[in-house]
């Protein structure tokens, strides 16, 4: 009788939640809802440099449990979706604003029952989320013999993408990729067999991710992929505050290295392609009416629980 009374309780306090959702345009107010979490949002707020922004659009929720915020981009890694806040809040955004259809979400490990529900998973990893700061780096003092570390240019995209391709995934980058982002390389013999990357850039808001990390095959375990990595770090601090990366926990060596580096996790996070179920958004739409309606006296999106 009292587990009934208390899954009464329950329901009653989720049918009087209520969250007032609404677009925010404001550049200014956006970065210091992401700034209160700055390692994980690190990409989104790469997101909001001058490049970029256009191409953003941010919801945010406050209600009953708390509030989220949820931000779509379509640079850098193409459409991406980030997430960040309470659960309650976030499907209450999520319920009306779902984005794009295809879609590479980030969030934190307790969305993701909420995230299910409006979308399918092609991949899911847990991540770690590791950061470091010009105090913190640990630049390398030794490269290995026999090779050459430097900045990859445009004219070598060529090489970066047979390079990309040698597990047999073919790759497509871009002059553009390398003349926008910030690329090291480690050639053994004169050949490319180490690489790193970045994944965004803003020296306006100083953060930058590092990514991309890939070492050839048959070149592993020579600690090819920590000098690469080590080389992007070094220039990226001396225009970036802060420096971030993703890694699985799992992958010792990786964490290894980037510990040796001066990188040190800050938090995990779920990486996720994503598909939304909803592919023609009608019921979106028709919740945004509904939504619109409940709070048009308020000027804002009305969600009750």
């Amino acid at each position: 009788m009292v587990g009934g009374r208390a899954r009464g309780l329950r329901m009653e306090q989720a049918r009087r939640a209520a969250y007032a959702v609404e677009e925010i345009t404001d550049r200014a107010s956006i970065l210091r809802a992401l700034e209160t979490r700055r390692d994980y949002a690190a990409y989104a707020i790469g997101q909001l440099d001058d490049r970029y922004v256009d191409l953003v659009r941010c919801y945010q929720a406050k209600g009953t449990t708390g509030q989220a915020i949820v931000l779509y981009s379509s640079a850098g890694l193409g459409n991406a979706l980030f997430a960040m806040g309470d659960s309650g809040a976030l499907m209450a955004i999520l319920r009306l604003h779902q984005g794009p259809r295809h879609n590479y979400a980030t969030c934190q490990p307790e969305h993701l029952p909420v995230v299910r529900r409006f979308f399918t998973f092609a991949q899911e990893q847990t991540m770690a989320r590791m950061a470091v700061t010009a105090e913190t780096f640990q630049p390398l003092t030794a490269t290995p013999g026999g090779t050459v570390v430097r900045r990859l240019r445009p004219g070598d995209v060529r090489s970066l993408n047979v390079l990309y391709s040698a597990e047999g995934v073919p790759a497509y980058y871009t002059a553009t990729h390398l003349r926008e982002g910030m690329y090291f390389g480690v050639y053994e013999h004169g050949r490319l067999v180490s690489v790193a990357g970045t994944h965004v850039i803003s020296e306006q808001w100083s953060v930058a991710v590092v990514g991309n990390v890939f070492t050839h095959p048959l070149h592993r375990g020579h600690g090819y992929a920590e000098v690469a990595t080590g080389a992007v770090t070094a220039e990226l601090l001396h225009h970036c505050r802060d420096v971030v990366l993703t890694v699985d926990p799992e992958n010792t060596p990786a964490v290894r290295a980037y510990r040796r580096l001066g990188y040190r996790e800050q938090c995990r996070l779920i990486e996720a392609a994503v598909v939304r179920r909803d592919a023609f958004a009608v019921g979106s739409r028709i919740a945004r009416a509904v939504a619109r309606y409940r709070g048009r006296k308020q000027g804002t999106e009305l969600v009750l629980g």
